[in-house]
């Protein structure tokens, strides 16, 4: 089976359903089949909202001081938090982003730098192995290890961050929450199984563990990692169940409307939701 790195960021291409499957598509899918049809099939995109946005330059700069780390060159907060700065403004732009108001902004871009200024000085504290990866996008094809079989379309992932450990590469995901709470493991089941199963792909070797990374924006920011377990075969049997029922939602063109908590934080809630469900 080949690997293959990717020039593209998945969590932001909306077109092609049938090109590959990712763990973003996936969850939107399983969160609700119409937003997904809203989003990737009739391409309905809304303005990125404050609170992901700050998550996204979060990840940008942490990004930024992996990669220097990766080939051996050290770069500290104060580095960061100028970069973050001098590229804020531009990427609010490109996204056009909906701040309430100029002091809204403001008040995101210094959470941004406090948070990643808390994980660095939370990072200081902490050794950890060499990076193997850094935001890196990989695909691979999805063969059902249990039988075999080949769904005929390819599986595509950005994982944050893969570092070198024994007897297996340790993959971290980076996540800013606004609550200090600990991740439910199946919360992030089908995110965790889709990076074990693209790093086993890519490096030949089962991975020692997973870990979540949360950056929480509270008053004094907190940093927590939340470990778990390398992905069992009832995990990969479950992923793959997921997967299929994901694929023939999409043959059949059945995506039906799920009403529940998540439409609280809906992006599709009020013009788009209410007008197809009127």
């Amino acid at each position: 089976m080949t690997v293959e790195l990717l020039d593209f960021k998945t969590r932001d291409e909306p077109a092609g359903v049938w090109d590959y499957v990712s763990p973003s598509r996936l969850n939107l899918w399983l969160k609700c089949p119409l937003a997904f049809k809203l989003r990737y099939i009739d391409g309905v995109v809304t303005p990125t909202s404050p609170a992901m946005f700050v998550g996204r330059m979060v990840h940008q700069a942490l990004e930024c001081f992996y990669r220097h780390r990766q080939i051996g060159l050290a770069i500290n907060a104060a580095e960061l938090k100028k970069r973050l700065t001098e590229a804020w403004g531009p990427a609010a732009a490109a996204d056009k982003v909906a701040f309430k108001s100029q002091a809204d902004e403001q008040t995101c871009s210094k959470q941004a730098s406090d948070l990643v200024t808390a994980y660095l000085a939370h990072l200081a504290n902490n050794s950890e192995p060499h990076p193997l990866a850094v935001e890196t996008s990989v695909s691979a094809p999805l063969v059902d290890p249990m039988t075999g079989e080949d769904l005929g379309i390819p599986l595509v992932g950005v994982v944050d961050l893969v570092l070198a450990k024994e007897p297996g590469p340790l993959i971290v995901d980076f996540k800013t929450t606004s609550r200090s709470t600990a991740p439910l493991a199946v919360t992030h089941e089908v995110q965790l199984g889709v990076y074990a199963y693209l790093v086993r792909h890519a490096l030949g070797r089962c991975e020692s563990g997973l870990e979540i990374r949360q950056l929480v924006k509270t008053k004094t920011v907190q940093v927590a990692y939340a470990w778990h377990s390398p992905r069992s075969p009832q995990h990969t049997r479950r992923l793959f169940e997921v997967i299929r029922a994901y694929l023939d939602d999409l043959d059949r063109g059945r995506f039906v409307f799920r009403p529940g908590l998540a439409c609280q934080s809906c992006e599709y809630r009020d013009e788009h939701c209410r007008r197809w469900c009127a």
